[in-house]
């Protein structure tokens, strides 16, 4: 149980209401900054104007997925104004209090670093990244569906990248009968995308790869569907980019061409906010017993 623990949530989106709510089960007490719009509610609950005062006694800092911009802006669905964090926020945190994070840009890191504070970034540990990749692969899986007018059984699909999102895309899309190949850089990567049964294809050879895609799935967050290669690909191909933003592909040439391409990060988020904030629930509690995380810091 988390009886007695303090915990803040500034800003983020439904996965982390479902992140309130299970540490709300485990009797946590929660304090939600950028929340005003929430449409459910939780007990043992407040709501409360984002100020260092309020964030210097609290036991657990929890950030959106997203974590916050350069600039200090948090991605805060539910809240009314801009939520913004700034130096005296950060100063104001205890030593002692994990901040958890999905992902952290070097706005933050530097604010972390500069106060000493522990950040923990959840996108980086395996446990959620390989996990989370489930809902990713089936939302993109699901937008592809939505966006051609075939079946993606016996289309030519195209992944991009062997990552956790790559493996799982590349599993889900053989399994509904799709004709896989898969672009990857490392030679164990080859290796395993030809143990999968797939047709593997070097990063050297993607024009090759996209000669006669119907669908081409990125998961590389480096500009890799540049113009040079979109002109060799059909104008009837659809591109679904699920690097983060900006992506990997020349999306003013993509449209200049024909090419129907979209960017669609944070698809857990859209697509399965439930089961993707009971991952990083699971996750950041775990992580808190191992840390001996305890009411006041004691």
């Amino acid at each position: 149980m988390l009886t007695g623990i303090r915990m803040a949530f500034i800003g983020g989106d439904a996965r982390i209401g479902e992140v309130v709510r299970y540490v709300s089960d485990l009797d946590a007490s929660a304090y939600l900054f950028g929340f005003e719009q929430l449409p459910v509610s939780f007990p043992d609950t407040r709501k409360l104007e984002l100020t260092p005062e309020a964030l210097s006694g609290m036991d657990v800092v929890v950030l959106p997925i997203a974590g916050m911009d350069d600039e200090g802006l948090v991605d805060a669905t539910f809240a009314q104004t801009p939520l913004r964090l700034c130096d005296e926020h950060f100063a104001a945190i205890a030593k002692t209090t994990p901040i958890f994070s999905g992902i952290a840009r070097q706005g933050l890191r530097s604010m972390a670093a500069k106060h000493g504070l522990n950040l923990i970034r959840l996108m980086e540990l395996d446990e959620v990244a390989i996990l989370n990749s489930i809902p990713t692969a089936e939302g993109a899986i699901a937008l592809a569906m939505e966006k051609t007018d075939i079946t993606l059984h016996g289309s030519a699909c195209a992944v991009l990248g062997m990552g956790r999102c790559g493996v799982s895309l590349a599993r889900m899309l053989a399994g509904i009968g799709a004709k896989v190949r898969v672009c990857a850089r490392k030679p164990a990567d080859l290796a395993r995308i030809q143990e999968m049964g797939l047709m593997a294809y070097p990063l050297t050879e993607l024009e090759r790869a996209l000669v006669d895609a119907d669908v081409v799935f990125n998961t590389i967050p480096a500009p890799i569907l540049t113009s040079d290669v979109l002109a060799g690909v059909p104008r009837s191909c659809v591109i679904i980019d699920i690097a983060s933003a900006p992506g990997g592909t020349d999306f003013r040439y993509a449209e200049k061409r024909g090419i129907k391409a979209l960017l669609a990060p944070s698809l857990p988020g859209i697509v399965a906010p439930k089961t993707a904030g009971r991952i990083i629930a699971q996750t950041i509690v775990r992580l808190m017993r191992n840390q001996a995380v305890t009411p006041g810091g004691m």
